[in-house]
């Protein structure tokens, strides 16, 4: 929350006590107040994250009485606010009592500082986690492009828009991605997209059926077809039959299902195994697949003519890692989901959490990214998620980009310096030209940069 000020509100009727309070907290923006009326009015007036609040307020100094209706009021106003309770020396029983009924923390008389500094300041950078996760779930509509798909990255949003304009259209579709990208969650918004979301859509996994069951499974089989085929048995096209029918993993359907597969988005019918019988079937094709089919169709393991009848359309998924900012939303809202699931209340992630986060390859990808933050929710005993609770192996993950826009730029700076001194066969003169800079300036970046070129 960078450019946004620190406001803390310190409740207190001491008068001396309110000035030594005021001057530990030289980096926040200070309120006072010294009675309950007062607290309200500057709570509302300016929003304060944390708030320091001494129980013996008038009109009952000596007692806790207007100190615990103060901490209920401003709890019920601002929830999120941190309240961090003052009490008397030994005075532990309200001390847990403000605890039990809302308050952040709790310390007691006589004032450290310093230690008072660092229970504050910790406060603060709680409210400021809770406040960013609460903006990010209030926003989560505009992070959620077609429904199920989390997604803010520039290479995901263009998918979905192309899922949205090809989902009313009954074109055959083929989704291309590495396992993990939610190629399914992808097919499911095509069909509840399309005219067709009112009918079934049948998902298969040619992968996960065996060989010799796969043709059966697919086009049914008829009574007496095989050895075990006791009665008539529809197929996945039939069930799809108005509606849509999902081939996952279509680079593992074998060669001679393949021209069956072929007839089908031809003539749209099916012949069941044993069957002579043409059966007309309206169902929609959406294909998947990680693997390479140009490379099938070299091989000879896939037709080229039933790559074309599925792939009218194309549409590649990214992998997490080519999704830039996407990880730290999926995280995020994977967290929120298994807080529920699990009955936790954490809070967020570390700064260290999301560095790791940020900086891992994911190579399950989305798949990969929800274990990992199922096993953090069930494993973290703190109010943050830890890098440590990840369990991420982050040995060979690239450098996080910095997030300093000097950084940024200069890092830009001196790649297009060392690109046009390639481009000029180092020539300063023409670098400077290619750059539209003076020579003297491009020296001064040489310098600035640490740079030799050969020329110099």
């Amino acid at each position: 929350m960078n450019g946004i000020s620190k406001n803390l509100l310190i409740v207190e009727d001491d008068e001396g006590l309110q000035s030594q309070l005021r001057w530990c907290f030289d980096d926040f923006e200070v309120s006072i107040a010294g009675t309950r009326e007062e607290a309200i009015t500057h709570l509302r007036r300016n929003e304060p994250g944390v708030v320091l609040l001494d129980l013996g307020l008038p009109p009952d100094p000596g007692g806790t009485t207007e100190g615990f209706a103060t901490l209920q009021e401003i709890l019920r106003l601002t929830p999120e606010t941190k309240v961090i309770v003052i009490t008397g020396d030994n005075d532990r029983a309200n001390a847990v009592k403000a605890i039990a009924l809302g308050a952040y923390d709790f310390y007691q008389k006589p004032a450290d500082p310093e230690i008072l500094k660092l229970i504050v300041n910790r406060a603060y950078q709680v409210f400021e986690l809770e406040l960013e996760n609460k903006r990010l779930q209030l926003n989560s509509h505009q992070s959620m492009p077609l429904d199920g798909i989390i997604a803010n990255s520039a290479s995901m949003l263009k998918a979905c828009r192309t899922i949205e304009k090809i989902a009313p259209s009954d074109i055959s579709t083929l989704l291309l991605g590495a396992s993990g990208t939610g190629k399914e969650l992808f097919a499911q918004a095509i069909h509840n997209l399309s005219n067709r979301s009112n009918k079934k859509l049948v998902a298969i996994n040619c992968a996960a059926i065996p060989e010799n069951l796969l043709e059966s499974e697919l086009f049914g089989y008829e009574k007496g077809a095989f050895t075990g085929a006791v009665k008539q048995t529809i197929g996945k096209f039939e069930m799809a039959d108005g509606g849509t029918i999902f081939l996952d993993e279509i680079g593992d359907l074998p060669y001679e299902l393949q021209a069956k597969l072929l007839r089908f988005l031809q003539e749209r019918v099916i012949e069941r195994v044993g069957g002579r019988k043409e059966i007309p079937i309206d169902a929609r094709i959406i294909c998947a697949t990680h693997q390479n089919l140009a490379e099938h169709i070299k091989e000879g393991r896939f037709r080229e003519d039933l790559f074309y009848r599925i792939s009218e359309i194309t549409i590649n998924i990214p992998a997490v890692r080519e999704r830039e900012g996407d990880a730290l939303l999926i995280a995020k809202a994977f967290l929120t989901r298994f807080n529920q699931e699990y009955g936790k209340s954490l809070r967020g992630f570390s700064p260290e959490a999301i560095q790791a986060i940020e900086s891992y390859d994911w190579p399950g990808n989305v798949r990969e990214l929800e274990s990992k933050i199922k096993r953090a929710v069930i494993m973290t005993d703190g109010l943050l998620v830890e890098s440590d609770d990840l369990d991420i192996d982050d040995t060979d993950s690239p450098d996080t980009p910095p997030l300093n826009l000097k950084q940024i730029r200069e890092e830009a700076e001196r790649k297009a310096i060392l690109r046009a001194l390639q481009h000029a066969n180092q020539s300063i003169s023409d670098t400077a030209k290619l750059l539209g800079i003076t020579r003297p300036t491009l020296y001064s970046m040489f310098e600035k940069y640490d740079i030799h070129p050969k020329n110099q």
